[in-house]
């Protein structure tokens, strides 16, 4: 390579390319070759962009030649003169210039890819991704691998700047309750034993407030073995934070800081703070979400008091059972939802706990409504006005449990947006706070915590901790963009006794909090300042701001729905050996 090279230097990208009438060296990948027989013209790619490389009747024998040789993603470094083009190409950034070529260097032939390497490539993305390197050279993927670099670059800087210490935690941990199942590493000299691979550094970032280092900082590695989707992977990058002597205000204040720079830096886009706050009840009740899209409205409205004495026994008895009945209004729906796509949405709605979808469609005189028959005039009238339904509108209504009407219309009211179009293109960042601390858990009889243990109720919470659960809310919050969680974060406890009383609600035994905790138990003995913190998904966040579908787009190695990757084939079979030396015996089922 040494002397393929030899007496070449790159000294500009092709994307950045400048100084006409000076000589200048480029290296990259063969875009496109067009030989026109004494007219050869080659466009160059790297990360940067894509410069035009000419040949012509002026050019070396010898090197006109070799560029009739070159082919499709050949690596290739080349020298000569800027120039002006005569044809402009607006589409690139160096489409006024070329470089008419005096020395050219094939350094490494391709053979014929798989696909060709464009942006709007139409193969499928198995085999994109089992090319992923190939794929990687796309200009699209590199913009948004080169954004999500900027992101991270954007949160150390400001974060330093605002004093905070970047501080690395362990990869290999002890098991601890957390969520979600851990990735587990065997260890070979501690026999049957096991490191598990951080769901996030939760207990040591705690530790290092104890430690007194007052404000952490670490682009932190998470594993998780959950189900997959579009914005989830089994291994991620959080921006991880936490400070100490804080309340909830001076985090989020923090964190609205962070944003708004990244905003500016990244889009030129500057986002208003403080950003609104909306309580987990208050989106619960108007968007059916803990993480709602409010770009757009069709909230929830509630018309138990309307119904609860109507002719209609579905809706009367969810309300004596406990329940309610909710409605959303999709506004000139009607000419979009006909009756076939409503029946859709009632299978939507079913499949996701619903026993049924009541609805009003309204396009003639008089509403087409699913139960009618069972309401007065006078009922059906107040049941209109209630919801705010008129003519051209659609409503649809669940009846049963809250647990299960509001999450049901929550999903509906995201289909049917998307169905009408109605969504604006825009930034809505949001926090949601004062999440319930507990959740009933009707097959254990229990009430199970909704976060990790650690985090600290509201002030006002703390006396109602053993009686009335249902009336705890913690000291935790949320952030949302546009319907997607970007971070999650909490005030934590201090206080070595509540800790403890916190952990024995949960059902904990003194045996399993000395097994699970008991180092961070042992900590909080020797005091701790008040501090708090959250972790920003580094992954949504670029996958948002580059306006990608899935995490998939902002990773360079992402992994498939069943947390294989396809391009290297793992996870794999290990040797026997490795197996032993871990005192492993795997046991396959029939299937495998």
């Amino acid at each position: 390579m040494a002397d393929i090279m030899k007496g070449l230097k790159r000294t500009h990208y092709c994307g950045e390319v400048e100084g006409i009438g000076n000589e200048v060296t480029v290296g990259g990948f063969t875009q496109r070759i067009r030989d026109k027989g004494s007219l050869i013209f080659i466009d160059l790619r790297d990360r940067t962009g894509i410069v035009q490389l000419v040949f012509d009747d002026t050019t070396d024998k010898a090197v006109f030649e070799k560029a009739k040789s070159v082919r499709s993603e050949y690596v290739l470094m080349a020298k000569g003169i800027l120039r002006k083009r005569e044809s402009v190409n607006t589409d690139i950034k160096t489409g006024d210039v070329e470089i008419l070529v005096s020395d050219l260097r094939i350094l490494s032939k391709a053979q014929t890819p798989p696909f060709e390497i464009t942006n709007d490539t139409k193969v499928n993305d198995e085999l994109r991704l089992k090319y992923r390197y190939l794929d990687l050279r796309r200009k699209k993927l590199q913009d948004n691998i080169i954004m999500r670099h900027k992101i991270a670059k954007i949160a150390r800087e400001y974060f330093y700047d605002n004093g905070f210490l970047e501080i690395e935690t362990p990869m290999m941990i002890k098991s601890t309750p957390e969520g979600a199942r851990d990735y587990l590493v065997p260890s070979r000299i501690h026999e049957g034993k096991f490191y598990a691979l951080p769901q996030s550094p939760q207990i040591y970032k705690q530790l290092l407030m104890i430690s007194g280092f007052d404000r952490y900082i670490q682009l932190a590695r998470c594993f998780r073995d959950e189900d997959l989707r579009a914005d989830r992977q089994p291994e991620f990058t959080q921006i991880d934070l936490e400070m100490s002597f804080v309340d909830v205000d001076d985090i989020l204040e923090i964190a609205e800081g962070f944003i708004k720079k990244l905003m500016n830096e990244t889009l030129g886009i500057d986002i208003p703070t403080p950003l609104p706050r909306l309580s987990y009840n208050d989106a619960m009740n108007r968007y059916g979400s803990d993480k709602p899209d409010t770009r757009f409205g069709m909230e929830i409205t509630d018309i138990s008091d309307v119904v609860k004495n109507c002719g209609f026994g579905v809706f009367t008895s969810a309300i004596e059972n406990g329940g309610s009945v909710r409605g959303i209004v999709a506004k000139d729906g009607a000419k979009i939802l006909s009756r076939k796509e409503i029946d859709k949405l009632t299978e939507t709605a079913k499949g996701i706990g619903a026993k049924g979808l009541a609805y009003i469609r309204w396009v003639d005189d008089a509403p087409n409504c699913s139960f009618a028959k069972f309401m007065s005039e006078d009922e059906m009238q107040a049941v209109l006005k209630a919801l705010g339904c008129e003519k051209g509108d659609v409503a649809l209504i669940v009846a049963d449990k809250n647990k299960v009407t509001l999450p049901v219309l929550g999903a509906l009211r995201l289909t049917v947006a998307k169905q009408l179009d109605i969504i604006p293109e825009g930034w809505n960042y949001l926090w949601i706070t004062e999440f319930p601390f507990f959740e009933y858990n009707e097959e254990t009889q229990h009430w199970d915590a909704m976060h990790h243990p650690f985090t600290m109720p509201l002030d006002e919470c703390i006396p109602h901790l053993e009686e009335n659960p249902e009336k705890v809310f913690a000291k935790c919050y949320d952030l949302v963009l546009n319907g997607v969680e970007l971070c999650s974060g909490s005030i934590r406890i201090n206080d070595p006794e509540l800790q403890q009383k916190m952990f024995e609600l949960l059902g904990l035994t003194e045996e399993e909090i000395q097994a699970k905790f008991g180092f961070l138990v042992d900590a909080y003995k020797f005091a701790a300042p008040p501090h708090g913190g959250m972790g920003i998904g580094l992954d949504r966040l670029a996958m948002l701001i580059c306006g990608a579908d899935s995490l998939r787009d902002v990773l360079a190695f992402p992994k498939i729905k069943d947390a294989s990757e396809l391009m290297s084939d793992c996870p794999a079979v290990v040797d026997e050996k490795q197996l032993e030396e871990l005192h492993i015996k795997t046991v396959l089922s029939e299937e495998q």
